[in-house]
């Protein structure tokens, strides 16, 4: 028996220690010994203390939890969830490496891990208009991703416009960041005004609403000095299963299918989800001579220590890669960094962009009266027992991301690296200030992405 990354079964309105385990794919939790029935829906005293109680026994650092802790001191189970943090000290780390645990109300995460209108911050209850933007350069906001299904996305907008005014505003810089913020994310309409790559000038106006997301973004390939080159564009490890199993079938049937003989997956902004869903993916990527290896391990406390777990690789598919390339970021995360370390081991990992954002350790939601808790349950490694990337993992070659440009653009800077290193072997270099934001730039970058909590995370960027 084991307890997936996000426990998706609803257990009855009372919470029962010691901890419950559960079936993988999401069985009812049943009682290991003799049960405390707590009630968690009474007050809000007896709420923040059933928190704590459950995360007490399943934190990862629970040892470290002192027993003076008081969580009727804190507002909400958030707030108790981000006091626990403190106490998650590492070998070989100076601080604290929770930057994680977290809590958030059902309503809330049933619809962001169902995949609707996913891209808010603890989201508008009139959804979002469906994209997000960064700063490429002082005074050059872009349009950094788009959901096709949303306001955006019917729009017509696209990766890499550049945006000139906000509602008539043409204050377009770092400084003006926190009304950027208000008025693109969290008013209920927008009139934005776009820059198109040929120059056109367009202004358009959107509205918040609830759409389902569409992971895969881009599937596609080319031929490169007679290179067959896949390409995927994959934002979340999160949404409709279902779907996302047969996405990834019509993906890697086309790919095999075209004779495509390396891949480059891009990740650099996929925040993580499902491990169910990144099991799935290594095997569609793994070389079938991984097959029946060893793809993870996950280990609890010890006090957990019987819902340990070793999953091995099952092959999908009849694409057989030998090496794989992986554009990464600092939104980078959680699954997304859990599958490239698995696949370490077993083939040739090249990874492209910047540093990930470093998390290697996983939860799932428990519920307390209205709200699902989230703390830091269980690490992971791969087969050669690495992990505790909590500085993140490290790129072959540091670029860019190109702002300017759409997804699958071959001029764009991290995919013409990647194809660069698999026709000739070297990778296209930048200069390190052509890769590394200026302190001003990067202040603007934070607080745009700040709204949108990172679920698969467990944390927001803080300015």
């Amino acid at each position: 028996m084991n307890i997936q990354l996000f426990f998706k079964t609803i257990v009855p309105l009372v919470s029962i220690l010691p901890f419950a385990a559960c079936k993988k794919g999401g069985q009812d939790a049943v009682a290991i010994t003799q049960p405390v029935i707590i009630p968690v829906i009474a007050t809000d005293d007896i709420l923040k203390d059933s928190a704590l109680l459950l995360t007490k026994d399943i934190y990862l650092w629970n040892t470290q939890v002192p027993s003076t802790f008081n969580a009727r001191s804190f507002d909400d189970p958030n707030k108790i969830m981000e006091g626990i943090r403190q106490y998650s000290l590492e070998p070989g780390f100076t601080a604290p490496v929770d930057r994680f645990s977290f809590a958030m109300k059902k309503t809330e995460w049933d619809n962001a891990s169902a995949g609707m209108s996913s891209l808010g911050s603890v989201a508008s209850a009139n959804g979002d208009i469906g994209l997000t933007v960064f700063f490429r350069v002082e005074g050059d906001l872009r349009v950094r991703l788009v959901e096709p299904n949303s306001s955006a996305g019917i729009a017509g907008i696209h990766r890499g416009w550049r945006i000139t005014k906000i509602n008539g505003n043409s204050n377009i810089n770092t400084g003006n960041s926190n009304f950027i913020v208000d008025n693109l994310y969290n008013a209920p309409s927008v009139s934005v005004t776009f820059q198109k790559p040929d120059g056109i000038i367009v202004t358009i106006n959107l509205t918040q609403s609830h759409y389902s997301t569409r992971p895969v973004y881009l599937d596609t390939v080319y031929t490169v000095n007679n290179k067959k080159i896949g390409y995927l564009v994959f934002n979340s490890f999160l949404g409709n299963e279902n779907q996302l199993y047969s996405d990834f079938q019509r993906v890697f049937n086309r790919f095999a299918g075209r004779g495509v003989g390396d891949l480059i997956v891009d990740l650099r902004y996929n925040g993580g989800g499902y491990v169910s869903v990144q099991e799935k993916l290594a095997n569609y990527l793994v070389s079938s001579t991984a097959n029946g290896g060893i793809m993870m391990k996950q280990e609890y406390n010890a006090s957990n220590s019987g819902n340990n777990e070793t999953t091995k690789f099952k092959k999908a598919g009849s694409l057989n890669l030998s090496r794989i390339y992986f554009i990464v970021g600092r939104g980078t995360a959680s699954a997304s960094e859990l599958l490239i370390n698995n696949l370490k081991p077993h083939m040739e990992v090249k990874l492209i962009g910047g540093t990930t954002y470093g998390k290697p350790v996983g939860f799932f939601p428990i519920p307390v009266g209205e709200w699902y808790i989230f703390p830091v349950s269980f690490r992971t490694t791969n087969k050669n027992g690495e992990g505790n990337y909590f500085n993140g993992i490290q790129v072959n070659s540091a670029v860019a991301d190109g702002l300017d440009k759409d997804w699958g653009d071959l001029n764009e800077t991290s995919l013409a690296s990647a194809i660069s290193n698999i026709t000739t072997g070297l990778y296209r270099s930048q200069r390190q200030e052509e890769y590394t934001e200026p302190a001003t730039v990067a202040r603007g970058n934070q607080i745009l992405e700040a709204p949108f909590f990172k679920i698969t995370i467990g944390a927001a960027p803080t300015p």
